[in-house]
């Protein structure tokens, strides 16, 4: 009696396990597939499930079929007969599971090869500068693919990615760059190229594909495809730090006329930004655009962009094709939905990551400015909330 009473008790944990079972974020799962790697990786997932209950019901059916029917009864105390060497019943289960084995192994290598597809030649990579220089002179020269196939090839997007402590990188052939937040176009093939920069780390979006892990000095690839336009969340899915649980990233998926609009207006701030020669052309601009309300932002902006630069900032986070790329690129920054991926974007939260960055991600290279004037860092948000590539899109 108090052994059942006992077993009872673990009744609402076990309720509240199911329940947990259920939760969990929209878009970060591998069983809501949004892509053709996903969806094969869930009718596996299904088809395994299938041949582990068929086993489990057969051998279970057995089991009790041999329990019932061959029980010791009142009375009966002979040994039973001894049976052995029955050929049928061995080749009966040594055929079965090799039959089920063969189910899941034909599909498992098909896939296998189906997504170890690599990135076509013709495309070259973000990495490979002499690759985009030949790529453009056969465009100059007005060579066309002998067919369709060879278009289709020519126009892949390789995308190289390098996984740091603790955020994402994410270099694009037309020669910009995105942090945390990578963009492609729906209903198209995107490989992406991989690596590390400290230790190991894994790529994973479980509702577009399978992951992989990015290795520093080894190179890995893999390819992703949406056939939704939407927001899928993406995780490292390898211990990498004491911030490892805080190393998101998001995978943006846009219609393909949307993509290419936000792609130019991305190239057109690289262009814009290596093209400034002073602060006092930019100026001009301002002066010439005539609105003025435009101007005082813009004013604002530009006053932030300069103690941006004399606080060092633009030391590690490129703008607009000018700095360097030891931390996110910030070009696009007013776009993101959350500040390094675990704060909500607003002017408070903003101010605490700049001040003191290890209080929200413990670990990262990022360096506290605590003693910050607070007129300097007003500005720096200005500036930092006018950088979007979205308005230049609706412009």
């Amino acid at each position: 009696m108090k052994g059942r009473i006992g077993l009872w008790r673990f009744l609402p944990l076990t309720a509240l396990f199911f329940l947990l079972a259920g939760c969990g974020e929209d878009r970060l799962t591998a069983l809501d597939p949004y892509g053709p790697q996903a969806q094969w990786i869930l009718d596996n997932m299904i088809l395994s499930l299938y041949v582990m209950a068929l086993v489990i019901i057969v051998v279970f059916t057995l089991f009790f079929i041999a329990v019932v029917k061959f029980r010791r009864r009142p009375g009966d105390d002979e040994i039973p007969k001894q049976v052995e060497g029955s050929k049928v019943l061995e080749i009966t289960w040594t055929v079965i599971p090799v039959i089920l084995l063969a189910i899941l192994a034909v599909p498992t290598i098909w896939g296998t090869y189906y997504m170890a597809e690599e990135a076509p030649e013709a495309a070259g990579s973000s990495g490979g500068e002499q690759e985009n220089a030949e790529g453009e002179e056969g465009e100059d020269s007005g060579e066309e693919p002998d067919n369709a196939e060879e278009a289709e090839e020519e126009g892949a997007l390789v995308i190289d990615v390098t996984g740091h402590q603790f955020w994402w990188q994410f270099d694009y052939p037309d020669g910009f760059s995105a942090g945390n937040e990578v963009y492609i176009p729906t209903n198209q093939k995107v490989w992406f190229d991989l690596s590390a920069s400290d230790v190991i780390h894994s790529f994973w979006v479980p509702a577009l594909g399978g992951k992989i892990d990015t290795i520093p000095g080894v190179d890995n690839s893999m390819w992703l495809e949406a056939n939704e336009p939407g927001v899928y969340k993406g995780k490292c899915a390898e211990l990498c730090g004491p911030s490892h649980a805080l190393m998101d990233f998001k995978v943006i998926a846009m219609e393909p006329e949307e993509y290419e609009a936000w792609e130019e207006s991305m190239t057109g701030q690289e262009a814009s930004g290596e093209g400034e020669s002073s602060e006092e052309e930019a100026s001009e601009e301002e002066q010439s655009s005539g609105n003025e309300g435009s101007e005082e932002g813009d004013t604002a902006a530009s006053e932030g962009r300069q103690v941006f630069e004399d606080q060092g900032c633009i030391g590690c986070h490129a703008v607009e094709g000018q700095g360097t790329g030891q931390g996110p690129t910030l070009s696009n920054f007013a776009d993101r939905e959350k500040i390094a991926n675990v704060l909500d974007v607003n002017n408070e939260n903003l101010e605490g990551w700049i001040r003191n960055p290890d209080d929200f991600k413990q670990g990262n290279n990022m360096p506290a400015s605590p003693d910050m004037s607070d007129e300097d860092m007003d500005a720096i948000i200005e500036f930092l909330n006018s950088l979007s590539a979205e308005e230049d899109m609706n412009q």
